[in-house]
């Protein structure tokens, strides 16, 4: 499996990051461990959570994604050395930016817990999960640094930022001598491009920081089983495929769908594939809900589309 440099951060990751939040969710832990196991057995490597998942499932605090995680590292002794871990902090249980969330007694607090529910001395790379306007960022990046002196992260990250507080944040890194983030996870896929396509982008690769992606399937819309309002409730996430059943949606899926004929593929893996040979993209996050699933992520990270098949998906995504 290709390994692909993550920014400055000196770790190598695999073309495709799992993306944990299924993991107490939609998946229990006797199937998240048989998931994980294929996922390692297939050659990927990077993990993602947040010490937030799963809060909004009923009955759920948050640390259930993070708690399996660890749990499967427990009984795999031999795995932490294979994988790299991805967690975040400072979001709250709805999944909307947390007030103080990024305060420095909050990031220590939530650092120690999290690597109590991962069983890992080490946290490879920790993000703030949404941007905190009520704490400075100088107190964020310090705490990170106080992290990052005691060994318990080895480098940082902003999700959800926009090009002009990412530029901001690295400014303050710069002229008081903190951490700067190395790491930025965006929405980004096929039908959300303005999140990430602009300025953030170009930001990212001048800073040559690293980018793994999320809603790289739009919650699933772009694996093609979403055709009309009939499909809804097929999963947990058919209610928020609304916003993309638009004549922009189905010219997506119809490219796709083209696309994915000439290769013997998947709307899915193909949309993993566009993702993945994207510039200023290290890797796209995607969830399992089956061992099948990760198959279908090795062939997507093997797949090579051809500069005509780029140009007819960036078209119809434009």
């Amino acid at each position: 499996m290709e390994r692909r440099t993550l920014g400055r951060t000196g770790l190598k990751i695999s073309p495709l990051v799992f993306g944990g939040n299924v993991l107490g969710w939609t998946v229990d832990q006797k199937t998240s461990f048989d998931i994980l196991d294929a996922f390692l057995d297939h050659g990927f490597n990077a993990i993602d959570t947040a010490d937030v998942y799963t809060a909004w499932v009923p009955g759920n605090r948050g640390g259930e994604s993070e708690t399996i995680i660890g749990n499967w590292l427990k009984a795999r002794p031999a795995a932490r050395d294979k994988v790299v871990i991805f967690t975040k902090v400072g979001s709250a249980p709805d999944g909307t930016p947390q007030k103080g969330g990024l305060s420095q007694k909050w990031i220590l607090e939530a650092a120690d817990r999290s690597l109590a529910r991962l069983g890992v001395d080490a946290i490879d790379v920790y993000f703030s999960h949404w941007p905190d306007d009520s704490v400075p960022v100088s107190e964020t990046l310090g705490a990170y640094e106080i992290l990052l002196k005691a060994g318990k992260i080895r480098s940082i990250g902003a999700s959800n930022v926009n090009a002009e507080q990412l530029t901001s944040a690295l400014a303050t890194a710069r002229n008081e001598n903190l951490p700067g983030y190395q790491v930025v996870q965006p929405e980004y896929n096929l039908y959300s491009r303005a999140t990430y396509e602009g300025p953030l982008r170009d930001l990212c690769i001048a800073e040559s920081l690293g980018v793994v992606t999320y809603y790289s399937l739009a919650a699933g819309f772009l694996s093609g089983k979403y055709r009309s309002n009939n499909d809804f409730g097929q999963s947990v996430r058919g209610t928020r495929m609304g916003r993309y059943l638009n004549p922009r949606g189905t010219a997506i899926l119809e490219a796709l769908d083209r696309v994915a004929e000439a290769h013997s593929a998947t709307p899915a893996e193909i949309a993993l594939a566009w993702l993945i040979a994207k510039e200023g993209v290290t890797a796209p996050i995607a969830s399992a809900t089956r061992v099948a699933q990760v198959e279908s992520f090795a062939k997507a990270a093997g797949m090579k589309l051809t500069p005509d098949e780029m140009a007819v998906l960036d078209a119809a995504g434009a």
